[in-house]
């Protein structure tokens, strides 16, 4: 490939990684592509800091933060090696786009890297690293995030925003059988404009979208994909799934510039 490809990934609940449903399996078959990249670099909401940290770990520990799952949750791995060098390259791209930036050499892969991974790279054998999210990142600001990254592509570095297109864990049921219709709402007036590139709709998602503060009661998983979404290039919007868990988790994902 001559770019490597962007993903936005719905990574629902920790038992995504052993009920993989309808995404888990389109993933997979994304990720058979993927034999030319040099690393995966990782946003994810479940590691937020003050200013921008850098994951430089040489071999990054697989991070359970979560409780009250499954057993066989905890004793999952995903034994990527890091990449140091490249994570340098992103901390510099952020810094000169205005981001205060530092490094961690110590921290592992929280589950919104890994259990996503477990799916489109079961085999973990590239390399991965992740970059923090400022607490404070506004949608603009993620928009500026995505774009200060988008030139990593051209040295192979698949980027992969970890969120969620829905997020309200007040209304989450493990039994829930049937989505909630707002959930469907908000998820197609997301898609409508991702599809147009209409971008001042989705940096003013808050003010436009149907129900967007009963989706999002915080913003923090949203925000991936506005980081995704700013890295696309020229390239246009691909669906992945849009499938629906627990009633209120869309599994919308979407990928740019890689085909299935």
């Amino acid at each position: 490939m001559t770019q490597a490809p962007v993903f936005f990934i719905s990574h629902g609940a920790p038992t995504f990684a052993i009920e993989p449903g309808t995404l888990g399996p389109r993933l997979q078959a994304f990720g058979q592509q993927l034999t030319d990249v040099k690393a995966v670099l990782v946003v994810s909401p479940h590691w937020q800091t003050r200013d921008v940290q850098v994951m430089t770990t040489v071999q990054p520990s697989t991070v359970h933060d979560f409780g009250g799952f499954p057993a066989a949750l905890y004793k999952l791995q995903y034994p990527a090696s890091g990449q140091p060098d490249i994570a340098l390259e992103a901390a510099r791209l952020l810094s000169e786009a205005g981001f205060a930036t530092s490094t961690d050499n110590q921290r592992g892969l929280d589950h919104g890297a890994w259990v996503p991974l477990m799916h489109l790279l079961p085999t973990a054998h590239v390399p991965v690293f992740q970059l923090s999210m400022p607490r404070s990142l506004t949608a603009a600001q993620a928009l500026q995030f995505g774009q200060a990254l988008a030139p990593l592509r051209d040295q192979g570095v698949v980027i992969l925003a970890s969120g969620s297109m829905t997020h309200n864990l007040y209304e989450f049921s493990p039994y829930a059988t049937q989505a909630e219709p707002y959930v469907q709402e908000f998820a197609s007036w997301v898609h409508t404009a991702v599809l147009a590139q209409d971008t001042k709709a989705l940096q003013h998602y808050r003010d436009l979208a149907p129900h967007a503060q009963r989706a999002h009661p915080t913003e923090e998983h949203f925000l991936p994909l506005l980081v995704a979404y700013a890295a696309r290039g020229n390239d246009p919007a691909q669906l992945i799934d849009d499938s629906i868990e627990h009633g209120v988790l869309s599994m919308a994902s979407y990928v740019w510039g890689a085909q299935p």
